[in-house]
């Protein structure tokens, strides 16, 4: 399931992603095995390895349905309209959607700089809930290595591109110069650290940070920025020409901004970064008091190099082409397995009844071992190239009818 500025408005993405609904909420769901759930500023995706005897069309739609369920319930959404402001996709599509998601390529500015991190990040998380599997482990370490690919050939997000850069270029114009400019940063996470480095790139001196969960004095001292403690906000809101807003709660409201008496002619610009939002939207009525949200910042998002997006969605392609593959050898494995199995079963029954007669010597031996490999590889090469082709059932049933062997261990299948 993917719910993303391209399906849904910021106030949907909101509710989402205040809902605080993580990986673990899909296990709910008997026929999923693991998840893994990728929520930033312009998206709120789910990501599911789910039983592989549910690939099917009709149990894939009611897996997905199950999920979407979830999601609405717990985000007080109507299940029907989720529905209508979120793709879905199955297979194949899933890794090369989350190739191009970890590239930046699916972003509201092209080859952003923060998604490769959340991307990592969301898996991390989901293995700390112990909600991963080994399907999806292979899915997410090789979106990171797709997304490297992408940045270093293509060079597309080299000049450090990214929702803060792109709000921070258009704060410029409304701002004393960088180097004269008061800016408070409320927020200690990553987006804080980045929207730091921003900042600095632009010459900007004098920075105070806050933060609601009370870590500002670490930051300050990893950062070498002005700690400011929830007692002298007020008096920071009052010198700053510029508030950038990062956390996960609501941080700013209009009666905030009333206490700190802003001074006549001492225009204040607000950047809310946050998702949920962070500043409440009656900030905007007050006098002297401009506010750039994500939604007005992504109104901005410049219009995508054609070359260099070309070029990096192919290189996407690719990888999504050769994950695929790998995958599919890996879901022909247990069959190979059993299959030489059975066959190295029959060939050693069959040495020791010649041993028994006193027919096998070491030359007889090695024949029969060397024929027993020819007679193995041709059905190996096979059982790979129709796994490929997305017909694994038909080599089941082949060795099942053939050989009469009914146990394999399968994969999982991945759809968001």
């Amino acid at each position: 399931m993917s719910a993303s500025h391209r399906t849904a408005d910021f106030t949907l993405l909101e509710r989402l992603a205040a809902s605080g609904g993580g990986s673990a909420l899909h296990l709910d769901d008997p026929e999923v095995r693991g998840a893994v759930v990728v929520a930033t500023c312009n998206r709120y995706e789910s990501y599911l390895d789910v039983d592989a005897g549910t690939d099917t069309d009709a149990a894939a739609e009611s897996i997905i349905a199950r999920a979407l369920d979830r999601i609405a319930t717990r985000a007080g959404i109507d299940a029907a309209e989720l529905r209508t402001r979120t793709r879905t996709m199955r297979a194949s599509r899933v890794a090369a959607h989350l190739f191009a998601v970890a590239s930046g390529l699916d972003s509201v500015v092209l080859g952003e700089d923060e998604i490769a991190g959340q991307v990592r990040r969301s898996l991390a998380e989901a293995r700390q809930g112990g909600t991963t599997t080994p399907s999806l482990e292979r899915l997410f370490q090789m979106a990171s290595t797709t997304s490297r690919g992408v940045k270093n050939t293509t060079k597309i997000n080299a000049a450090g591109r990214s929702m803060v850069r792109l709000a921070l270029d258009l704060a410029e114009t409304r701002l004393p110069a960088w180097q004269e400019a008061k800016v408070l940063i409320i927020g200690t996470g990553a987006y804080a650290r980045t929207t730091l480095a921003a900042l600095r790139d632009r010459g900007v001196g004098v920075v105070d940070v806050a933060s609601p969960s009370g870590r500002e004095q670490r930051f300050a001292l990893r950062e070498g920025v002005r700690a400011v403690p929830t007692s002298e906000r007020t008096e920071a809101l009052r010198r700053a020409d510029l508030v950038i807003t990062s956390t996960n709660v609501l941080t700013l409201t209009a009666p905030d901004l009333t206490e700190a008496q802003r001074l006549p002619g001492h225009p204040m610009l607000v950047v809310d970064l946050g998702l949920p939002a962070n500043v409440s939207k009656d900030v905007a009525h007050l006098h002297g008091v401009d506010l750039l949200d994500l939604e007005t910042i992504s109104l901005h998002a410049p219009v995508q190099e054609l070359n260099a997006s070309a070029e990096a969605f192919d290189l996407v392609d690719q990888a999504a082409q050769q994950f695929e593959q790998r995958s599919a050898e890996d879901a022909a494995a247990p069959a190979i397995v059993a299959y030489r199995t059975h066959v190295e079963q029959v060939l050693e029954a069959e040495l020791a009844r010649a041993r028994a007669r006193g027919d096998a010597d070491d030359e007889t031996e090695r024949a029969l071992r060397h024929f027993a490999s020819v007679l193995i590889h041709t059905p190996t090469t096979r059982a790979r190239e129709h796994a490929a082709e997305g017909r694994l059932d038909d080599v089941v049933a082949a060795m099942r009818t053939l050989y009469g062997i009914e146990t394999f261990g399968t994969q999982g299948t991945a759809d968001i």
